[in-house]
């Protein structure tokens, strides 16, 4: 087999391989709020502290995650890719066995640690490989693996109601733990191993066989690193508004199954298929349209990353506005599809956007970051969602402030401006 050709094969077994992996990400971190009723049960707690489960895993994974994507850059992809799986499969498979709030507690954190170190490393590869015409497609049909691990995340309410709250946790860290086995087979090294290129050399730039661009990736990598993504004022409009998407939409995520079972007397498991599900499946269609439209797009116009969010955002903005404002549940479900469409218009794009506007070699570090303002907002509105809640603020008035969040991240998203051909 030739060298391209050889290449090719590789791109895609790699967002193949990676695709069940994002799905065990998401699915092990979204279980625990599908089960919010026989957990607090269980554990004696109430809306607040359960409320500290999805915040400190968010809050721990944005703090560790420029420091994750840091590692990748500097350490390799393919090795923090999975020994990531295997110690957060691990945790999802002893949260199934804890016996307290504080081990619960514990639990979530190491998750946290554990996951920040997936996400960065995987997009970073994926771009290696995919460069150009097929980024955003392949980058969206990795994240696809994201919203279908949501999706099966929603069924946790049927989980806990038929087979107890804990069998979740227990099976789905066990095929984590057997399938970073798998990956330690089956996951090809970094593209420039694939190519045997002389070309990727250190300060070199050039094209490969082929006319695959080539581009540089520098032995010398510093803390530096940190001072060039944060000097490119595209970058840092990107990373205010994923702060924004992060306070806008985690809350969404997580108090979504709560809110149809407080506001609306529905079911857990009815609950957790209005909510996250319904949520999830239309983020699933919207990466699908949003990463064909951009990559197409993208041939004729350089801001076509940007742009294919940033209209999302701004429809979102007034559907999610009456997510906490109607008081039927049909036009609610039909508001949550169009927001969780948005999100998948981002999803597809935002690393193919942060490829036109920061340095090639920092690119798992500058995703990092993006995941560290993003979570770390999102756990805190999350946790402010849950004390509202108990103070009698109904979560409508939470979802309707994340509106206006949400459409502030899509006029910031209008102002970028790309520097780079992604």
């Amino acid at each position: 087999m030739d060298t391209p050709s050889r290449l090719t094969r590789a791109a895609w077994v790699v967002v193949g391989l990676l695709w069940a992996v994002a799905l065990l990400n998401y699915l092990d971190r979204q279980l625990v709020v599908t089960m919010s009723r026989p957990i607090k049960a269980d554990l004696a707690i109430g809306d607040a502290r359960f409320g500290l489960f999805p915040s400190i895993f968010l809050w721990i994974y944005g703090l560790c995650s420029p420091v994750a994507g840091y590692v990748a850059d500097r350490v390799g992809k393919r090795p923090v890719i999975i020994a990531s799986l295997l110690v957060w499969s691990a945790a999802t498979a002893y949260t199934g066995v804890v016996e307290s709030f504080e081990a619960m507690l514990a639990a979530r954190a190491v998750l946290g640690v554990s996951e920040a170190f997936y996400m960065p490393a995987a997009v970073a590869l994926i771009v290696d490989y995919h460069r150009g015409p097929t980024r955003a497609r392949a980058t969206g049909f990795h994240l696809s693996g994201v919203y279908a691990g949501q999706i099966l995340g929603g069924l946790g309410g049927w989980l806990a109601e038929d087979f107890g709250w804990r069998v979740g946790f227990l099976l789905f860290g066990g095929v984590g733990v057997f399938y970073a086995l798998v990956l330690m087979v089956l996951l090809p090294p970094p593209p420039d191993a694939v190519l045997h290129s002389p070309l990727r050399r250190e300060g070199v730039e050039g094209r490969g066989p082929a006319g695959i661009s080539v581009e540089p990736t520098p032995r010398g990598f510093t803390a530096g690193a940190f001072a060039v993504l944060l000097s490119a004022q595209g970058f840092v409009l990107l990373l205010a508004m994923n702060l924004l998407n992060g306070a806008a939409y985690w809350p969404v995520r997580n108090w979504l199954p709560t809110f149809f079972q407080d506001e609306f007397g529905i079911s857990q498991t009815l609950a957790g298929i209005y909510g996250p599900t319904t949520f999830n499946a239309a983020a699933f269609a919207g990466m699908l349209l949003g990463s064909t439209v951009s990559d197409r797009w993208a041939r004729t116009n350089p801001r076509a990353r940007v742009l294919v969010p940033a209209i999302g955002f701004c429809v979102a903005a007034p559907c999610l506005f009456a997510v906490g404002a109607a008081g039927a549940v049909p036009v609610i479900l039909g508001c949550i599809l169009a927001v969780g469409a948005s999100q998948g218009f981002l999803d597809a794009n935002l690393m193919p956007a942060t490829c036109t506007v920061t340095d090639p070699r920092f690119r798992a570090t500058a995703y990092g970051l993006l995941n560290f303002v993003g979570t770390t907002a999102g756990g805190v509105m999350t946790f402010v969602g849950g004390v509202l809640k108990e103070e009698h603020v109904p979560f409508g008035i939470t979802f309707q402030a994340a509106a206006g969040f949400i459409l502030l991240a899509g006029l910031l998203l209008f102002a970028v401006k790309p520097n780079r051909i992604s």
